[in-house]
């Protein structure tokens, strides 16, 4: 009898409280319904409910609308106006990742201090370029499917496996509007590991990758300065200095430079770094900046005399 009342109370509370939340749900929209006035020809005011536009084919018209590629977007209402410099190679002590964290939408900048460098696992780093929201979501969900690996085979996933993931999301959601230019860093069982994926599906194994709009300067201090030998210390030279070489002469890179160091302990933080004081040792140092001339002193003492 006790049983039979405790589960008689429990369906009348639960059926009052699924009404509630009905009746709320109901007076929600009645209330959004009176208060926007929408009609189909004013696009400057939709409601908040639904998703707008309202096409049949989402596909075809995101291709058609929001093309992601360099001179792709010229007619488009939507443009994605992006630019960055990150950038990563591999060394015999490892791989060094280093990005700025400036982010811009056109010629305006939103942000000095966004961190392009994704934490997937202690293993294993992601680098952003392209749609910052892109980027950002996609690679913190490879972080949830390489755990899901680890959990389900009882050992970490490779870089390898990692990136190809990661390829197979993007090739799913190809020519869907997309802007992602990713770099996969880490260790594994056979070493260091270097992989570029983009919104294509692309997926490219190399020893150095730069993205960006900054990436051709960097690319030119990279190439003439890497080797297989370098040290710790001079491969951490070696990336900063690239980032200052772009965020001197790319407008769109800038602020910070992040630098991570990848070992087969796990990355580690190298710390963070003004763009300008780079520029200063790097670009412009002051040893090669010519004396200011004394000209107020010696005015003085010709006045004087």
């Amino acid at each position: 009898l006790t049983r039979a009342l405790f589960q008689n109370l429990l369906q009348q509370a639960t059926g009052s409280y699924l009404d509630l939340g009905s009746s709320l749900r109901a007076s929600r929209l009645e209330t959004q319904e009176e208060d926007v006035e929408f009609s189909a020809d004013d696009e400057s005011n939709p409601p908040s409910f639904a998703l707008y536009p309202s096409v049949e084919k989402p596909g075809a018209y995101a291709k058609a609308n929001f093309g992601v590629g360099y001179d792709t977007d010229k007619e488009q209402r939507v443009k994605f106006a992006k630019g960055t410099t990150t950038l990563a190679f591999k060394f015999d002590g490892g791989v060094i990742v280093s990005v700025d964290s400036r982010s811009t939408m056109g010629n305006y900048i939103a942000s000095q201090t966004v961190q392009k460098v994704i934490k997937i696992n202690p293993f294993l780093l992601g680098t952003m370029a392209g749609g910052a929201a892109d980027c950002s979501f996609w690679e913190r969900n490879l972080g949830v499917q390489c755990r899901t690996y680890e959990l389900r085979n009882k050992q970490r996933i490779s870089v390898a496996a990692a990136s190809k993931m990661l390829a197979n999301t993007m090739f799913q959601y190809r020519g869907r509007g997309l802007s992602m230019g990713t770099m996969i860093c880490g260790w594994d069982a056979k070493g260091p590991q270097l992989y570029y994926v983009d919104d294509d599906g692309t997926r490219l194994k190399g020893d150095v990758f730069c993205v960006g709009s900054g990436s051709t300067y960097a690319y030119g201090v990279i190439d003439s300065n890497l080797r297989p030998d370098l040290t710790v210390p001079e491969a951490i030279d070696l990336g900063r200095r690239a980032i200052a070489g772009a965020a001197h002469r790319d407008a769109f890179s800038g602020g910070w430079n992040n630098l991570y160091h990848v070992t087969q302990d796990g990355w580690t933080f190298q710390g963070a770094v003004d763009t300008n004081e780079l520029y200063y040792t790097y670009i412009y140092p002051v040893s090669h900046q010519p004396d200011q001339p004394a000209v107020a002193d010696d005015a003085m003492e010709t006045e004087g005399e």
